[in-house]
């Protein structure tokens, strides 16, 4: 379990970069949808480079393979675990501060449960009760947020994250489920393609591929900036390979519904590391009382929750 909780954390961290560079993308005029969209097909090109350069080019055509086998499945994995969770995310990013969508999307820690409970999983009713710290945390940092903004852009700040907090962890479980449950009838090639971390993130990016060509198509945004360019492929690279890809490991380690609600939890940890960075790299005000009340009661929410994962196995 611990091991577990260390690589979720260290994903975390990496995470984190996403809510500072794409409130900075925001603040240069940047449009969302290229904030969203060009951070995977960078990842695509990055992640098949990686297996090339690793030696892994049969298990990079193995991606293919699984994915033109099982298309609809992977489409909609990718679709709603990346597509959906991520447009939603970087919208919300041109309404709020990066620490407000970051404590905001600590409510998938609620969600989780929920996505497990869907599949037919045995939670833990226990955890549930701590979560409600976590919650109470997000209350306190969205009113701070409506006494500073209007209430038109509070909600389109929250809201948004509110519906990806359960996009992400549904897209998760499909793909848990792939590998480890019976909702689909996969190619044994495709064992292999689950097994990787690298490959497992691959095969979500392919699946959201049409999601995001369907949506810049459909509202056709002015063209991307040098700077948007240069910033979505540093989120790429952080958040979308490297983070994801220890989530990923951590998830696949996981064996039981208490271990993945532990691991789920970790991600609790990128307030700090947001806020940290809007203030570091971005000049953003320290939150006020409210706010920091929020902040610590979500993050003693993830202690004790983590803690009562650990107890209840």
């Amino acid at each position: 379990m611990t091991r577990l909780i260390v690589i979720g954390i260290c994903s975390a961290l990496f995470f984190s970069s996403t809510f500072v560079l794409n409130r900075a993308m925001s603040l240069q005029g940047g449009h969302w949808i290229w904030t969203a969209s060009l951070r995977y097909f960078y990842m695509f090109f990055m992640l098949s480079l990686w297996l090339v350069l690793a030696g892994k080019s049969r298990l990079l055509k193995g991606v293919f393979c699984a994915f033109r086998n099982n298309w609809c499945f992977w489409t909609l994995a990718g679709s709603i675990g990346f597509g959906v969770f991520y447009s939603l995310l970087t919208f919300s990013s041109s309404f709020a501060p990066g620490w407000v969508v970051a404590t905001t999307w600590q409510s998938t820690i609620l969600a989780t449960p929920l996505v497990l409970l869907l599949f037919g999983k045995r939670v833990p009713m226990r955890g549930i009760v701590f979560t409600a710290l976590i919650f109470i945390g997000i209350v306190l940092v969205t009113g701070e947020q409506a006494s500073a903004a209007s209430i038109r852009a509070t909600l389109l700040g929250v809201v948004p994250v509110l519906v990806a907090a359960f996009a992400y962890p549904l897209g998760n479980q499909l793909i848990w489920e792939a590998r480890h449950g019976k909702i689909a009838r996969l190619p044994e090639s495709s064992a292999a393609v689950l097994d990787d971390s690298v490959a497992r993130v691959l095969i979500m990016v392919l699946g959201s591929i049409p999601f995001w060509i369907v949506l810049t198509l459909c509202v056709q945004p002015p063209l991307p900036s040098g700077g948007q360019l240069i910033n979505t492929a540093v989120v790429a690279v952080f958040s979308g390979v490297i983070a994801t890809t220890l989530f990923y490991k951590a998830r696949h380690l996981a064996k039981t519904p208490f271990e993945l609600s532990a691991v789920d939890a970790t991600q609790s940890t990128e307030v700090i590391f947001s806020l940290l960075g809007e203030i570091l790299f971005l000049g953003g005000a320290w939150p006020g009382g409210a706010g920091m009340v929020g902040v610590a009661l979500s993050l003693v929410g993830l202690i004790l929750y983590v803690r009562s994962q650990t107890v209840a196995e």
